[in-house]
């Protein structure tokens, strides 16, 4: 998953950020937390929206309170990796399947 660096609250693809930003901090796919939130939706819709702001108080608190740490939270990939010694050539080719 790629971090964004615009603020959650002010892109235009999500409805304040708040599945995202839960995904983001629980490192899952948010599509998942949107699918838990459209079933009831249908059948108790003020229960969800309340539900669903009541979660964005909380990541909204969370986000205050732990604010992210900006120089520890580079990606693995980013780091060099090891490179392997080369496997010492036999004479023979591998074959092809």
């Amino acid at each position: 998953m790629e971090n964004e660096t615009t603020n959650l609250f002010r892109r235009r693809d999500t409805f304040f950020g708040i599945c995202e930003a839960v995904g983001q901090d629980f490192d899952f796919n948010p599509l998942w937390l949107r699918l838990a939130f459209v079933a009831p939706l249908f059948f108790f819709p003020v229960q969800t929206f309340i539900g669903y702001f009541a979660l964005g108080v909380v990541v909204l608190a969370s986000r205050f309170l732990f604010p992210a740490k900006l120089g520890n939270t580079a990606p693995a990939a980013t780091q060099p990796a090891a490179i392997a010694p080369a496997a010492p050539a036999t004479g023979e080719l591998a074959l092809a399947a």
